[in-house]
């Protein structure tokens, strides 16, 4: 039987973590939900300060009772409550593929991040071998569905082309992981998604930021010209 809370990656989550040799202090978590991810780096590092994006109601209070502070906001267009090259760590794990704002996502992330920080992603993976073999008898990937909550698909290529081209030698992938394995149950999906991660169903990359930030991820929109009206900002 399908584990899908492998799908979450969260042994990978705290193994990238936990390898933070020089302790991040400032961590944030956008889309937190119930603290899982969050949870994690408050046990992997007990002395940071923790931060969490959430705007459900019943989760902001679950995460208020278990110590972390809550900031209620739309990451799609609304500034991160954080002073520039402040934050340690950023985590957006099942996040991403939810929202059409990539360009302000990422600017916002990329702004408040301190060069040598990381941007811990995980996202459902487009590439994955079941949705390769779903494809090819022409029906839709599952991570992608219109009548699930999914907006966007991602693969390792893809996403790696998108920060490149976007804010060219401004992140390096310092790890790189996958998790879970359709259709197979735990036993056989672990090994696999750890021989095979760009198959996986989900995809996680730990960025980390190489360099200073000038808006990169605001102006290729516009100097590439492109035809759909992403947020950039007031």
């Amino acid at each position: 039987m399908i584990d899908r809370n492998l799908n979450y990656g969260r042994n990978i989550i705290e193994r990238y973590l936990a390898s933070e040799g020089d302790r991040p202090k400032v961590i944030l978590d956008l889309g937190a939900g119930q603290g899982a991810d969050i949870l994690i780096a408050q046990r992997v590092n007990p002395s940071a300060s923790l931060h969490a994006v959430e705007c459900y109601g019943p989760y902001i209070e679950i995460l208020n009772s278990k110590g972390i502070q809550v900031h209620s906001l739309n990451i799609e267009s609304n500034p991160l409550p954080f002073d520039n090259e402040s934050v340690d760590v950023v985590i957006a794990n099942q996040i991403l593929e939810h929202t059409k704002e990539i360009f302000w996502i990422f600017h916002e992330v990329t702004r408040v991040l301190k060069t040598g920080g990381k941007f811990i992603i995980g996202v459902p993976n487009l590439a994955s071998l079941h949705n390769r073999i779903i494809l090819l008898f022409g029906m839709q990937p599952t991570s992608l569905k219109n009548n699930s909550a999914h907006v966007r698909g991602y693969t390792l290529p893809d996403l790696k082309k998108f920060v490149h081209t976007c804010f060219p030698e401004g992140y390096k992938l310092s790890n790189f992981a996958g998790s879970n394995f359709y259709p197979f149950p735990p036993v056989i999906a672990r090994p696999l998604s750890s021989l095979f991660p760009s198959m996986a169903w989900a995809i996680f990359l730990m960025l980390q930021k190489n360099k200073s930030y000038t808006n990169e991820f605001l102006t290729y929109p516009i100097n590439q010209r492109l035809e759909t009206n992403f947020y950039l900002g007031n």
